[in-house]
């Protein structure tokens, strides 16, 4: 199938109804049937199961616990780098936000102002500062680690559209990631302000953070905001913070004059939770 056509397809296809049923299939305990699906799914991607805290796939009652599986202990050492890639993936896009603008793809970029739901002071911190899209695929591990120290300030969900994530969906569809439903998560480092945006796609039946627990669904028609006191979430390096019932993107921003991305860290380069992302400028 062409990358056109399969970029048509996305705009006809029943994308809520597709994710609503896969959420609710993704739950179900089917004893037998459950694990004939999770054995197919890690043949058909080629699912590591010896990183797994529990490799044995009849081990897991419903889809959703395999899928969002930990990790064995000792599987992803942080590295000594003052911000750490917080997912496994690969890099979709990274590099410095030009004002207002994220690069997506060639002849794609979006504003943070409506990748953040529309708040223009919000955005307005990031300006010119750095951004990274990276994506996971149905292989990888799907809970997401925090990047660097922070204290949560608010979480803003983002009600949107269900286009699946991909390379080729970011070369054909405009303005994606800030037209999906999103979650927003909104931190304050000891450098100022930073955000993990949690991009939803189609069949990603669910989003979760660790201090909220499952935000969607329900999925509402109207943007929601929770602000947090000061110290009331704080997480360290390296911690949970969240996760996908599904695959998806993350979106993260940094504030001008911050870091440094490592020169390894270009588009379509795998990545591992844990390792080196950047250094803190000078």
């Amino acid at each position: 199938m062409s990358e056109r056509l399969t970029v048509a397809l996305q705009y006809l296809l029943p994308k809520r109804a597709l994710t609503e049923l896969a959420g609710r299939l993704a739950g179900l305990r089917g004893g037998r049937a459950t694990t004939a699906v999770i054995r197919w799914f890690v043949r058909r991607y080629g699912v590591n199961m010896a990183e797994a805290a529990q490799p044995d796939v009849a081990a897991y009652p419903s889809f959703n616990d395999f899928f969002t599986r930990p990790l064995a202990a000792g599987a992803r050492p942080l590295a000594d780098a003052a911000f750490l890639s917080p997912v496994d993936g690969a890099i979709s896009q990274c590099g410095p936000i030009e004002r207002d603008q994220i690069y997506q793809a060639k002849g794609h970029a979006y504003s943070a102002t409506a990748l953040l739901g529309g708040d223009r002071r919000l955005a307005a911190q990031f300006e010119d500062g750095d951004f990274a899209t990276l994506y996971l695929s149905p292989r990888d591990y799907h809970r997401i680690h925090m990047p660097c120290d922070g204290r949560l300030r608010q979480m803003i969900y983002v009600p949107g559209a269900l286009f699946s994530v991909n390379p080729a969906t970011a070369r054909g569809v405009p303005g994606l990631f800030a037209r999906n439903e999103r979650v927003v998560c909104v931190f304050e480092g000891d450098f100022g302000p930073f955000a993990l945006v949690l991009v939803g796609a189609t069949i990603v039946g669910s989003m979760a953070t660790v201090w909220h627990g499952v935000v969607n669904p329900p999925r509402r028609p109207d943007i929601e905001k929770r602000a947090y006191a000061d110290g009331e979430v704080a997480l360290q390096k390296g911690a949970e913070m969240g996760r996908f019932l599904l695959g998806s993107t993350v979106v993260m921003l940094f504030p001008k004059g911050v870091l440094h991305m490592n020169s390894d860290w270009r588009p379509e380069r795998t990545i591992r939770m844990g390792e080196a992302m950047a250094r803190r400028r000078a």
